[in-house]
């Protein structure tokens, strides 16, 4: 399907003579036109737009571009628009979207560079009639859509199946594993991995009709999660993206940590509620062990939430994290939510926090207290007088193995916090 897209971008770089740019409505590269040399001054230096380099090389625009553009209603439109440069946003040259719809519903936007040589194209509206190069561009657009909404309606049956094998009933487990092994055809054998983002915004309001689904190469099905089934990163409100990668060989993790890093990218891997007080959380991923076939997936899915959960908790793993890799995370994540030990709660105190991290990472060193002091950026004696004081606050003995696990493991826990915290 994508050298359908291609071939309807190409369509439309030739008839407006202009490059065009195919992305999704989440900003994510389908495909992009050529610069046909042989239309360009042979006297001038073509011009380069660094959005569009972006876009081309990263497969993404930034935040302050989508804003940018977002703010002049692409996501309504339902004809041609000119936007404005904005130097400050990295817009240095406006563009013409032609918003790709379907049914009313926009799934998309073709891009052209406006740097003059389309000054003339005339656009539409009450006051004159569209330019014929632009009805021919526009009609193009509407096919695009219908493609769109098409593959858009696929991921959907197919996330709804994923969804149902990961968290629902027992009884409809089979049928969803069925399900997604007669559409995956031989992809379902693996070997697979499960890739979970938290927080990820699913869609609602205006976009109802988008549900957030990603369509990037490695994917072969995606849902999103709410409720408990998401719960995840501290700050998270309950909703989490599930994705079904397919990997080269069961050895290799790269494409599952090379799609959970594209996923990061998105808009949608944000919480709600953020604002001048209150910023989105942190969004973070995780990616389960490797899978062969479809029975284990339920599995898969605690070990690449319970790695996003560790990812968000620990900076030094994240923004993406293996299971393999978290450590003792693998265990905490699957203890239920329990309140803090008695004798390390006033340990967590936010009065003493400079005393609770510097207590786990004497911990994480293995007790060795140059590495510790050095590792804080700390002298010797400093450290020394805080750790006697996490000894009066505790009342534990840093020098009992036993004494030693129970605080590792209580601070370890208090950094991952509970599910859906």
């Amino acid at each position: 399907m994508r050298d359908d897209y291609q071939q309807l971008v190409d369509e439309i770089t030739a008839v407006l003579r202009a490059p065009a740019t195919l992305e999704n409505r989440d900003f994510a590269l389908i495909a992009f036109g050529a610069q046909d040399s042989e239309d360009s001054d042979d006297t001038a230096e073509p011009a380069l737009d660094p959005v569009r380099t972006r876009s081309i090389l990263q497969r993404r625009s930034t935040a302050a571009v989508r804003a940018w553009f977002e703010a002049f209603g692409i996501a309504r439109a339902q004809a041609p628009l000119r936007i404005p440069p904005d130097p400050a946003a990295g817009v240095f040259m406006g563009r013409i979207c032609l918003p790709v719809r379907h049914r009313g519903v926009v799934h998309g936007y073709v891009w052209l560079l406006d740097d003059g040589h389309l000054a003339d194209l005339e656009l539409g509206g009450p006051a004159g009639a569209r330019d014929p190069r632009l009805v021919r561009a526009m009609e193009t657009a509407d096919r695009i859509g219908a493609l769109l909404a098409t593959e858009a309606r696929a991921g959907e049956e197919l996330g709804e199946l994923l969804r149902d094998a990961l968290t629902g009933p027992p009884a409809g487990r089979d049928a969803a594993r069925s399900g997604l092994r007669t559409a995956l055809r031989g992809a379902a054998d693996g070997p697979l991995a499960l890739v979970a983002v938290v927080p990820w915004t699913p869609g609602t309001g205006e976009d109802a009709d988008h549900p957030g689904l990603p369509h990037l190469p490695g994917i072969v099905a995606a849902c999103a999660l709410l409720g408990d089934a998401a719960a995840g990163a501290a700050g998270a409100p309950g909703a989490g993206l599930a994705a079904l990668v397919r990997l080269r060989a069961a050895s290799a993790l790269d494409p599952a940590r090379a799609t959970a890093e594209q996923l990061l990218r998105s808009p949608r891997a944000t919480a709600g509620g953020r604002g001048p007080r209150r910023p989105a959380p942190r969004a973070a991923a995780g990616v389960s062990a490797p899978r062969r076939g479809l029975e284990d997936l339920p599995a898969a899915w605690q070990e690449a939430l319970a790695a996003a959960r560790a990812a968000h908790a620990d900076t030094h793993l994240g923004p993406v994290a293996e299971w393999s890799a978290i450590g003792p995370y693998r265990l905490l994540a699957a203890l239920p939510a329990l309140p803090p030990d008695a004798a390390v709660r006033p340990l967590l105190e936010p009065a003493h926090a400079e005393l609770a991290r510097t207590a786990e990472t004497f911990l994480d060193c293995a007790g060795q207290a140059g590495r510790t002091a050095q590792r804080l950026g700390i002298h010797r004696q400093t450290l020394y007088y805080r750790l006697s004081r996490v000894r009066q606050l505790t009342g534990l003995d840093l020098d009992a193995g036993e004494d030693r696990l129970l605080l590792h493991m209580t601070l370890k826990a208090a950094r991952l916090g509970p599910p859906g915290r």
